[in-house]
Parts: C-alpha cells; sequence; structure tokens
C-alpha cells in the first residue's frame, strides 16, 4: 500500500504552490461550512479564551483558524518534494541565539505551543541548527501514512523519539548534545498528575514532563513562537526562558511557559491549533489543591 499512496501524494507535492492553495480554499469550505469539523469545540474554546470579544470576532478568528489548519495539510503534503532552497526562501528566525547556546556546554528544551505550521518549522530547524535537533512524536494508526510523515520529518537530520518510549528510551536515540522540541501544551494523561496553571484566564492542567526533564537534564529552555508572515511563509521567534531551570520552585516554569503559550496566542489568535480540547478538565480544588501554581 506503500507504494501507491506515496507515489499519489508525491505526485500531488509536484503541483505549483498556487494550484494547492486553491486546492486548500475548496477543502475549507467543506470542513468549515458543510463538514463543520470539530467546529462546537473550536467555538468553545475561543469563547473560554476571548470572553470579550463579539461573537463575530470570535468567529473570524475560527474561520482564519481553519484556513490556517487546511494550509498546514497541503504544505505537509508538498513538503515531500520541496527544495531545501525553497524552504530556505520561506522560513526566517533568530537562529543566532540558539546557536550561540551550543558553546555553553548545556543542551536545549525548546518549547513551543500547537502553532502552524510545525512541520515546516521543524525541516528549517534541523537544518539550521548547531545541536542535533530531537522531536517527540505520536506513532499514527496508520502504519502507511506513519511510515510517510516519519521519512519526511527526519529528511534533515531530525531525531525522532517515539511519545510511548521517551521515557525510557532517550538516551538511545540521543547521545550527546541536542535540542529537544517540545508542544508542551497537550492535556496530560490524568488531572491528578500535573501542574494546573492559570491559562487564559482558568487553571488549566499542564503535563509536568518539560519541567521535570529541565531540572533533571539542566538543560537551558528556550520559547519558540512560529508563526505565518503570509502564506506559505513562516518565522520563527527564539526567547530564552532560564539557563538555571533549578532557580524555580515546582510548578514555577510551567506556569511561565503557559503565560509565553497565551501572549503568543493573543498576538497571533488564529495561529493556534483551536480544534484541541485544551480545557478538557475542571480544576477541583479537594482533587487538585496541592498542584496548583498561582
Amino acid at each position: 500500500m506503500y507504494y501507491i499512496i506515496y507515489p499519489l501524494l508525491y505526485l500531488l507535492s509536484l503541483l505549483p504552490w498556487r494550484l494547492l492553495y486553491f486546492i486548500a480554499d475548496g477543502l475549507y469550505i467543506l470542513a468549515y461550512y458543510i463538514i463543520g469539523y470539530r467546529k462546537a469545540e473550536v467555538m468553545k474554546n475561543l469563547a473560554i479564551a476571548f470572553p470579550e470579544k463579539t461573537e463575530a470576532a470570535r468567529l473570524r478568528i475560527a474561520k482564519d483558524f481553519y484556513h490556517n489548519f487546511i494550509d498546514t495539510i497541503i504544505e505537509t503534503i508538498k513538503l515531500l518534494s520541496v527544495s531545501d532552497q525553497t524552504l530556505q526562501k520561506r522560513f526566517t528566525c533568530n537562529i543566532d541565539l540558539l546557536n550561540n547556546l551550543y558553546n555553553t556546554g548545556q543542551n536545549v528544551q525548546l518549547q513551543c505551543g500547537h502553532f502552524f505550521n510545525w512541520e515546516i518549522i521543524n525541516l528549517n530547524i534541523s537544518r539550521l541548527s548547531k545541536f542535533p535537533f530531537v522531536g517527540v512524536y505520536q506513532p499514527l494508526t496508520n502504519p502507511v501514512m506513519n511510515k510517510i510523515m516519519l521519512n519526511m520529518r527526519q529528511r534533515n537530520g531530525t531525531i525522532l523519539v517515539p511519545a510511548n518510549k521517551f521515557k525510557t528510551h532517550f538516551r538511545s536515540y540521543v547521545k550527546d548534545r541536542y535540542a529537544l522540541g517540545l508542544a508542551a501544551d497537550q492535556n496530560p494523561p490524568s488531572a491528578l498528575k500535573a501542574h494546573w496553571v492559570p491559562f487564559f484566564g482558568r487553571l488549566t492542567p499542564f503535563v509536568v514532563g518539560p519541567e521535570k526533564g529541565a531540572k533533571l537534564n539542566n538543560t537551558i529552555v528556550v520559547f519558540a513562537h512560529f508563526y505565518k508572515v503570509k502564506r506559505g511563509y513562516y518565522h520563527t521567534q527564539f526567547e530564552i526562558i532560564t539557563q538555571d531551570p533549578h532557580a524555580f520552585e515546582e510548578g514555577q516554569l510551567t506556569k511561565i511557559y503557559a503565560q509565553y503559550v497565551e501572549r503568543a496566542v493573543r498576538l497571533k489568535p488564529a495561529n493556534y491549533l483551536w480544534s484541541h480540547r485544551r480545557w478538557k478538565f475542571t480544576y477541583n480544588e479537594l482533587e487538585h489543591g496541592h498542584l496548583r501554581v498561582q
């Protein structure tokens, strides 16, 4: 099946950008107006995040989000054949901030949110970084698509670690220096094993792993905000959160990270993955009081 699906996707990727975006516009109409893919969840999330905005303003964000979401799918297909020279023309970042940290001797933990387009960012950071770039991924249930995505994501040298093997097998994938990329805004498996921190005015559970890992490995924590400049063109802005993760009490680094994500989302509201169920859990003082970080 791989030798049927991959050639078809590769041929599709050879289409000009303009034609691919024409297809994306059609898929947007299908996803938003006809299927209504996760529209209720998107609008619920936007109402929680932006209660001060009018319904019309939230609808505008939602429509722009769906455009970005569909563009990401189409652009990911394009990445099967696009050259590094083309990627270079369509991407900018302050990579010197990251590369200048190499001589400190410390490794780096890059923390970001689910911003668009993470696939383009992966290929460019792995191409430009002095550090070997490491990403944690969730294997796809479809083995054919999983193989296609793995090959595409690894083409510039990204080291991919399956999420289910990260805790026990990380050092078998990474020997020495690394910059570890983490989209650390996903829901934790259990609300009881989380840091509950303010996020858009509501206590929200965040996974504890990134903060624990930063302290365990004494990594420099860097926030990566990436976003669309215009259609098909992206920028990444790196900011150092701390070079001494041990200087923070439990939960404080997670709280600061959540503040960085919220600030980035408020700057570019349609650039966030609103179809993700961000507020899945509700805070309960009796159950979660000991994990609350204010």
